[in-house]
């Protein structure tokens, strides 16, 4: 076998490497639309006594779906119709936003990880059989990766740990302080508000390499 031959070789066997590592750090991007998830009790007021979320298509994430219905949120500028409500019901009711959202809205909601509501901004519910005025519930989502633990294994990172995302494509952009989420109850899924996608031209087919804080980039 002459020297060519053996470069050859060495270099396929690097880009193999290179792509396997690629892959093994990649992370598929789902865009998250403005949403709510209500409370039973807060899901009655709106809809009516006993009232049942029906599905209108499942989630990435096992049990968790689209529900049929919508309702408004209000704010002292303006209100958003149409907001989807997942399911199914909570304990709590929190209804994510993004920043261009909560301008229309009139108000400034926090950016917090999902069901951390405490000292967030109120918001105002509007369904076809009430209406109904929480003091708190209204935040921006922390662009999170949930995963299961066998991924984080394979990934090197620990439930509540930050890391970043490096987004290739039309416009690239590196997503900071992304929070990982680990239970046994996720699939592997990084999820951005429209205002980080439309900041990346993100789009349900957009996936993400991780990178830890402590690598050199």
């Amino acid at each position: 076998m002459n020297e060519q031959s053996i470069q050859t070789i060495v270099e396929e066997v690097v880009s193999r490497l290179k792509g396997s590592s690629g892959r093994k750090h990649s992370i598929p991007i789902a865009v998250s639309a403005r949403h709510c998830h209500l409370s039973q009790g807060d899901l009655e007021v709106l809809f009516g006594t006993g009232y049942q979320l029906t599905k209108k298509a499942d989630l990435s994430q096992p049990g968790q779906f689209a529900a049929n219905e919508t309702i408004t949120i209000a704010g002292p500028r303006g209100s958003l119709e149409k907001v989807r409500i997942l399911g199914p019901a909570r304990n709590i009711t929190q209804v994510e936003v993004s920043q261009t959202d909560s301008v229309k809205l009139g108000l400034k909601p926090p950016l917090r990880e999902s069901g951390k509501i405490e000292g967030s901004a109120p918001i105002t519910l509007i369904g076809p059989n009430g209406s109904l005025y929480k003091k708190e519930g209204l935040i921006i989502a922390q662009a999170h990766i949930h995963m299961a633990p066998d991924d984080a294994q394979i990934f090197g990172v620990r439930n509540g740990e930050y890391v970043k995302i490096e987004v290739d494509g039309e416009r690239p952009v590196t997503l900071g302080k992304v929070l990982i989420r680990i239970s046994s109850r996720y699939r592997l899924e990084m999820h951005v508000d429209t205002d980080e996608a439309n900041a990346g031209f993100i789009t349900g087919k957009t996936a993400g390499r991780l990178v830890k804080y402590e690598e050199t980039l």
